[in-house]
């Protein structure tokens, strides 16, 4: 009887602490310093676009120009995880935007989750995006190679080969929903390998302005249609 007791205590303290893992997100200084930004900008409408993701969206700068098209917003912030851009959804879709082109995940990779793991934490968006503002055309970005030789990327070692993985998840359950999927990931890695073409990398995580020119290339006929 004590012992199924005991029993019954820990599985109560690891629930909680599983739960608390869960609701871990901390807002850092430059997540909030760009939420901040965000608010000082005039408010999103529905005849905006909207580059929503981690440092990869943010270091863009201006899409607009990058897309040679009009009322393109840049809503991404570097580090930012999956939990992160749900928490700051609704500032975005309240006013229900034209479309989103999300790229999600590769952050949350380095949190040591399996690739089930940041699949579900990038669905939780999708399906928050879907369900918030159903009008709005959501366009879900695969995950970008990044190239390991480079040695800088520490918490990302060895995760090179994940990648596919999540992409897969992410292309068949859009498929599933009826949600377009760019699978920009042939297009990055090198081939015969998981890794980022070195032109296409300053570090071997984010983009050189040849990466960024040819996102952009891959994005236009996505762009027509809106």
């Amino acid at each position: 009887m004590l012992r199924r007791l005991i029993i019954l205590i820990l599985s109560g303290f690891l629930a909680l602490s599983v739960m608390g893992q869960e609701a871990s997100f901390n807002a850092g200084e430059h997540y909030r310093k760009r939420m901040s930004r965000f608010a000082s900008e005039d408010k999103i409408t529905s005849a905006d676009i909207i580059m929503l993701g981690n440092s990869l969206t943010e270091y863009a700068g201006n899409w607009s120009k990058l897309l040679r098209k009009r009322h393109v917003r840049n809503r991404g912030i570097a580090g930012d995880v999956a939990e992160g851009i749900s928490r700051r959804l609704e500032s975005i879709l309240t006013n229900h935007p034209k479309a989103i082109f999300l790229l999600v995940g590769t952050n949350d990779v380095s949190h040591n989750l399996t690739t089930s793991q940041v699949f579900e934490r990038c669905r939780k968006v999708i399906d928050k995006i879907r369900t918030t503002s159903p009008d709005t055309k959501l366009f879900v970005q695969s995950l970008l190679p990044f190239n390991e030789s480079f040695g800088r990327w520490k918490l990302l070692e060895g995760k090179s080969g994940m990648i596919p993985g999540i992409n897969r998840l992410l292309a068949k359950y859009c498929h599933d929903h009826n949600i377009t999927f760019i699978d920009l990931y042939p297009k990055f890695v090198r081939k015969g390998t998981n890794q980022l073409r070195k032109e296409l990398t300053s570090d071997g995580l984010h983009l050189s302005p040849q990466g960024y020119k040819l996102w952009a290339f891959e994005l236009q006929r996505y762009l027509q249609a809106l």
